[in-house]
């Protein structure tokens, strides 16, 4: 052994040396010494092996205690991520002590907001100051009334005078796919879904996310200034959602919309050590995933389940290994246990990790909330969930808290899964004490009105201050943000908007936006609105139908129900619409005297008289059966039409089995078979008509009593149009379809396959007479002058060929046709030129949005352009009315043409835009037997917050009582 060796020896391991040699022996003697000392050897040399063997055996077990324990090379770096486990999520507690922003730009003017009407959403939304606002390294820095000396070391600060308009916090969308889901739409940046699984966690949409999305600014128009970005639901876990602002950022980059740059920025520096940023993530269950992967909802959920077993065994290991890590027993540990692909959902056991999940009925929900408890993980909002307000109790069943709900205001029956969602949801939810919000789904719904969610959220019953929370402290709480964002408060970011009315005004629009601190609007035309909706409209009571909404798990009858009295007479009427020969008028108006109170008398569902309280019209009726309804300030106004959709063809928009379908189309390669006519069929949606579909029946209850249907197509040539009543039980009914053949359909717009030159060329080879079979008889219709050709299109190009060919027609026919464009998002910079022509115009939807690349040049209206569209058309005499594009928005046709009258700064009266959607759509569309309906409200005219009460039908001699 050598000195290093020894020196390791047990102290009780004697080292012998210098053994004395012995005497030697003779010769004889030597020999058998000899024999005997090899014995001796071997004996020896085998005990010798025997102790060494022993001595090895004991040294080992001895040193095996002592001596240290080989620590991984990276040992430090796992301690530090086990210590990282254990950091909890959510803010620095002295998050609002900092001075700025960590995403202020440097340069920004400080901002004085005088004189507002604070909505800061604390005290549950009850709260509201009247003061000034001091916005200033990003943040809000003083709320109150701040004097002049308070201002005095700000040598330059933008002032601006709120004149006691409200002010509250930026809004929020909670589900939006903004800069995924791209606008316009194309396929080269469409990257809301991967289809690589059903589980993909370690996707995030921060590399999908495009800075160049043109509703980016439609949307800050409309107060959005954060939104939460989500993945897609075509998988059960599509990816990491990110929260953005939506200003845009200095450095042009999709990091820098983050709301939590990763990056050091001003000084801010993110310590994970400190302090943990919450996640977000999408989930989804339902038909979406299972549609995608052919899969049935047990296997969606059996995906969850492994994904999140896999998840907890990553887990478990992690928290195994660091607690022996911890106490320093390092030995067979190993590597630190971590999967990059699975650290989110591992994440999201660990409560750091906001959930979102995308499901809609019962069965979806309870699966979920069983998956929560089984694996112990919150969810931070169900998404959608259309019969959440069906089972309340499910959802406190949740593991940790019961979810949030983000829902759609009136947006249903696009698939099963929604057809039994209620409009009374929100306000149910919350009677339930849970969570409500409001959600976009950009672009299903123009996040740029998310307030108008809010709006008819409140509208059906939603507490004003939880309505209002429900688009900003409502989901910066479910976010987790609730530190910085979605409050009025100083020490938060400064996002903040500037209404010209009150925020659940109908028709209520920003007059600035600030986010950061930075106004976001240039130059913005701002509208006068009358002093009264500066107050928190008053609403309906609708206690009665959110009762039967329950009832009737979703489904209440919503048949109208006849006045049995001869003679129905309304009282307190503020106001009379009636038709004449040019559109609407207003034949009666109510003046704050008491007396003045209208008056309006029903026999047989025919308009008796209209009168004051003093007048001869208030004299008791000779009838001792009749019915008496009280409008409480109410009015009498022409029902409205409705057009653009597939109302009356379809139950459920995606289940082919409860709708009429699609036509065949000449111009593809879907031949129409000789045995429906051939090259010369046309079909008739009067043909495939359902009546007593649930959004006819929501729509009459609305005061949509009229109908015009096109065939529905994705190509070409639709078909002709039936006008038909929207309370109808059958086509045989007397009054239930009003005109079997309204005008002839086709589309044009640029798909590819075939061309717009050669849609624009069959278009010319019909009118030119160049056909054969019913298609004929319908086109010598239009050149004799009796149908009009109906046009769906938005692009200006198209609409100039329209123009032309139009014009090559009639100098051929040597007599003008009619010819209407619908859809018409671009008719604007056509103005004059469709006046000369004589063409009319459905725009379609009423507020714009570049949905495709047809629709990019449109005229956003106020506050981004002095005037919208329809404004902008019947400036220059062009005779123009409004459609919807869905079935379930026919129902508040009403609400768009409020809204579009408010937003014309006056050019547009109440009747005028009545007519928008009445008398100017039967002229365009073609439609001459008038069924000269009116609608009765209570609490307000036609284009208020008021509530439907009857329906007079001169044609069925009744009056419906809704």
């Amino acid at each position: 052994m050598g000195n290093d060796e020894r020196a390791e020896l047990p102290s009780y391991v004697r080292e012998v040396t210098g053994v004395p040699r012995t005497l030697e022996a003779p010769s004889n003697t030597r020999v058998r010494r000899s024999r005997l000392s090899r014995t001796l050897r071997v004996i020896s040399g085998i005990a010798l092996c025997f102790v060494a063997l022993q001595y090895v055996r004991v040294y080992s077990e001895l040193t095996s205690s002592s001596r240290s324990v080989r620590v991984p090379l990276h040992a430090q770096d796992y301690l530090e991520k086990c210590r990282l486990l254990d950091v909890e999520p959510g803010p620095p507690p002295d998050f609002n002590t900092r001075e700025e922003s960590d995403r202020f730009v440097p340069g920004t003017k400080p901002t004085l907001i005088k004189n507002a009407t604070i909505w800061t959403g604390r005290v549950d939304g009850l709260e509201i100051l009247h003061g000034d606002i001091l916005l200033d390294g990003g943040l809000i820095k003083r709320i109150g009334h701040i004097e002049s000396a308070d201002l005095e070391h700000y040598a330059d600060l933008t002032r601006l005078d709120a004149e006691g308009k409200w002010v509250s916090p930026g809004i929020i969308d909670l589900h939006s796919h903004l800069g995924l889901y791209n606008s316009p739409v194309l396929s080269g940046a469409l990257d809301v879904n991967s289809r690589k699984g059903p589980i993909l966690p370690w996707l995030r949409a921060l590399d999908g996310l495009n800075t160049h999305d043109d509703a980016y600014k439609l949307s800050i128009a409309g107060g959005v200034t954060t939104a939460v970005v989500l993945p897609g639901s075509a998988n059960a876990i599509g990816g990491q959602a990110i929260l953005i602002k939506l200003r845009p950022p200095t450095d042009r980059s999709p990091t820098g919309m983050l709301l939590e740059n990763p990056y050091e920025r001003n000084g801010s520096v993110y310590d994970p050590r400190a302090y943990f940023r919450y996640r977000q993530m999408k989930h989804a269950c339902g038909e979406n995933p299972d549609r995608v992967y052919s899969g049935t909802r047990m296997d969606t959920i059996w995906a969850f389940r492994q994904a999140y077993e896999k998840a907890r065994q990553i887990k478990q290991a992690q928290d195994d290994y660091c607690a022996k890590a911890t106490a320093g027993e390092w030995a067979g540990l190993g590597e630190f246990p971590e999967d990059l692909q699975w650290e989110a959902l591992v994440d999201v056991l660990r409560g750091r990790v906001k959930v979102h999940t995308h499901c809609y009925e019962t069965v979806d929900l309870d699966d979920l909330v069983r998956i929560t408890n089984e694996f112990k993980f919150p969810i931070a909002a169900f998404h959608h969930a259309h019969e959440t307000y069906l089972v309340p109790d499910t959802l406190k069943a949740a593991y940790g808290h019961p979810p949030a709900v983000a829902i759609f205001a009136t947006n249903a029956r696009y698939k099963r899964e929604s057809y039994r969602g209620s409009e009374f949801a929100p306000k149910i939810l919350a009677e339930n004490g849970l969570q409500v919000v409001m959600k976009s789904d950009h672009p299903v719904l123009n996040s740029r009105y998310l307030v108008y969610e809010a709006q008819q959220a409140h509208f059906y019953g939603l507490p004003h201050n939880l309505a209002l929370a429900s688009i900003t402290t409502t989901p910066a709480t479910v976010i987790g943000q609730e530190h910085r964002v979605g409050f009025v408060k100083e020490g938060y970011d400064a996002d903040l908007v500037l209404w010209d009315s009150h925020p659940l005004a109908l028709g209520a629009t920003p007059q600035q936006v600030w986010i950061d601190g930075i106004a976001q609007l240039d130059a913005p035309h701002l509208l006068s609105k009358p002093a009264a909706l500066q107050k928190i409209p008053p609403t309906p009571n609708f206690e009665k139908e959110a009762k039967d909404a329950l009832k009737y798990e979703g489904l209440p009858p919503l048949d109208p129900k006849p006045s049995k009295a001869r003679t129905v007479v309304f009282s307190n009427v503020s106001a009379v619409y009636l038709r004449d020969g040019n559109g609407v008028s207003e034949v009666y108006t109510a003046t704050s005297e008491p007396a003045s109170a209208g008056v309006v008398v029903v026999q047989e569902g025919k308009l008796s008289c209209v009168g004051s309280a003093l007048s001869a019209c208030a004299s008791p009726v000779d009838d001792e059966d009749a019915e008496y309804i009280n409008l409480h300030g109410g009015a009498v106004s022409p029902a409205l039409v409705t057009v653009g959709s597939s109302l009356g063809l379809e139950e459920i928009r995606s289940e082919p089995s409860t709708m009429d379908g699609y036509v065949l189309d000449p111009l593809t390669s879907q031949a129409v078979p000789e045995i429906a006519g051939g090259e010369g069929a046309v079909m008739r949606a009067a043909d495939g008509l359902q009546f007593g579909t649930r959004d006819a029946l929501l729509a009459y209850r609305a005061g949509v009593t009229t109908a015009i249907t096109a065939p529905k197509s994705a190509g070409f040539l639709a078909g002709l149009s039936v006008a038909f009543s929207t309370a109808g039980h059958h086509k045989l009914e007397d009054g239930a379809l009003l005109q079997d053949i309204a005008a002839l359909h086709v589309s044009i717009s640029p798909v590819g396959v075939p061309s717009v030159s050669t849609q624009i060329a069959a278009l010319r080879n019909l009118l030119f007479g160049e056909t054969k079979g019913e298609l004929k008889h319908a086109i010598d219709r239009i050149r004799k002058g009796e149908i009009p050709l109906i046009i769906d299109t938005h692009s200006a190009d198209i609409i100039a060929s329209v123009i032309v060919l139009k014009s090559e027609v009639e100098a051929e026919l040597g007599s003008p046709i009619n010819v209407t464009i619908i859809g018409a998002t671009e008719a604007h910079l056509l103005a004059r030129q469709i006046s000369d022509a004589g063409i009319g115009v459905v725009v379609s939807p009423t507020r714009p949005f570049p949905s495709k690349w047809a629709q990019r040049r449109l005229l956003p209206g106020p506050p981004l352009s002095e005037r919208n569209a329809l404004a902008e058309l019947l400036v220059h005499n062009v005779t123009v009315a409004v459609g919807v594009t869905e079935a379930w928005m026919a129902r508040n046709t009403r609400f768009d043409i409020a809204w579009a009258a408010l937003e014309s700064n006056g050019t547009i009266s109440k009747a005028d835009a009545i007519a928008l959607a009445s008398t100017n759509v039967e002229k365009l569309l073609g439609v001459k037997t008038l069924q000269g309906d009116l609608v009765a409200t209570q609490g307000g005219d036609l284009l208020e917050l008021s509530k439907v009460v009857a329906v007079i039908s001169p044609r069925r001699g009744v009056v419906d009582i809704i």
